[in-house]
């Protein structure tokens, strides 16, 4: 993987950058569609190459190992063949995952015991076992197995939580770089930055993981709860201390107004199910504002759903749909929050590069996050 950085802001850290993999190049900053299963829910592959334009997609190593599990994906040649997917992909290691099951879950030195959320089997994943899983995926960029340390915690669960993870990223790389890709292309590995909310432990943290000297690099353990101003002050921490010549991915993250800013902190990555979830339970971003489609107030305004992405459809209609649980609404409502995210992304990446970034972002942030 190359990546390199084309233009950066005047005002802020933000910059916009290219990269390179076996799979094609990706421009940042990037919006990375969240496909946990092996798609991403409600959208047709040939919307996320001509409609979204999307360069990267996600999926998740502890659903893909459960099912349909690594056997068949390699029969099928990896998961860029089983699913039909020519452009680039990333794997989530599994351990946000394992973090949200802790009622079904040991950690151990070794690694993390579970049970699976579809029928109560115990499985075991080691950081060895998961970058195994990931060479069987075949992802073009593969995470680091951590633990996610819940919020809130205390200093010294978030200290051993952050120690535990610095171990297994050892035993991750040792397993990485002794094994080979599967499929005839290269992967690559980010390792992950824990310590919870405690900026010390974060500091120590980007410090270790910048010393493994990696491709790329990930900031975990955000978007757990905590306050949006914590996890701004984290991103803003971290970023400052990890390589500026590599690029940053902000895990799980978030709300457009979260990924601007994080964007001008110097994120060059993003994913988050926000727009599939929320656009499915009826929460759909605009350019205009977010709207509530459960709201009677949308019952007979025929303006289009979003002037600028969705003019086709109408707001009543798709309230009408919505009210009416037809499996269209979902879809719709998917696809205009996915556009909206690509959008901004793709417009943040001009206003880089034409040094208008922060005036825009003022602008334009308070009407993203009004409900109209």
């Amino acid at each position: 993987m190359k990546f390199t950085i084309q233009h950066t802001s005047k005002e802020s850290n933000a910059r916009t950058g290219l990269i390179e993999t076996a799979h094609g190049t990706i421009a940042t900053p990037v919006f990375m569609p969240v496909g946990t299963q092996a798609t991403v829910k409600g959208i047709y592959r040939e919307q996320l190459h001509s409609d979204l334009l999307a360069k990267i997609i996600l999926g998740n190593t502890y659903h893909l190992y459960l099912r349909p599990g690594t056997d068949i994906i390699k029969q099928a040649g990896g998961l860029h063949k089983f699913i039909g997917w020519e452009n680039a992909m990333l794997t989530d290691s599994g351990g946000f995952q394992v973090y949200s099951l802790s009622e079904n879950r040991k950690l151990k030195e070794e690694g993390a015991e579970f049970k699976s959320h579809i029928d109560g089997s115990k499985h075991f994943f080691t950081p060895e076992n998961v970058m195994d899983i990931q060479r069987a995926i075949g992802a073009d960029i593969i995470m680091a197995f951590d633990e996610c340390a819940p919020y809130p915690c205390d200093y010294e669960y978030a200290k051993n939580s952050m120690e535990l993870t610095h171990r297994w990223l050892t035993r991750c790389i040792t397993r990485f770089d002794n094994t080979e890709p599967l499929y005839g292309y290269p992967q690559t590995l980010f390792p992950i930055v824990q310590g919870s909310t405690y900026i010390d432990l974060r500091k120590r943290s980007a410090e270790f993981v910048a010393s493994c000297e990696r491709e790329g690099n990930a900031i975990g353990g955000v978007s757990v709860g905590e306050p949006t101003e914590k996890m701004y002050e984290i991103t803003e921490t971290v970023c400052a201390i990890l390589p500026k010549d590599k690029p940053r991915y902000l895990m799980g993250v978030g709300k457009p107004e979260n990924i601007l800013e994080g964007i001008a902190m110097g994120v060059d990555m993003f994913d988050c199910v926000m727009p599939t979830r929320n656009g499915r339970n009826g929460t759909v971003f605009t350019t205009q504002g977010i709207i509530n489609l459960k709201n009677t107030k949308w019952k007979d305004d025929f303006t289009p759903l979003d002037p600028l992405l969705t003019p086709e459809y109408s707001k009543a209609y798709i309230k009408h749909l919505c009210m009416a649980q037809e499996m269209l609404f979902a879809m719709v409502a998917s696809l205009q929050n996915l556009r909206l995210y690509m959008w901004l992304v793709e417009t943040a990446r001009e206003k880089i590069k034409d040094n208008t970034f922060e005036s825009w972002k003022r602008q334009i942030l308070p009407i993203l996050t009004s409900r109209l």
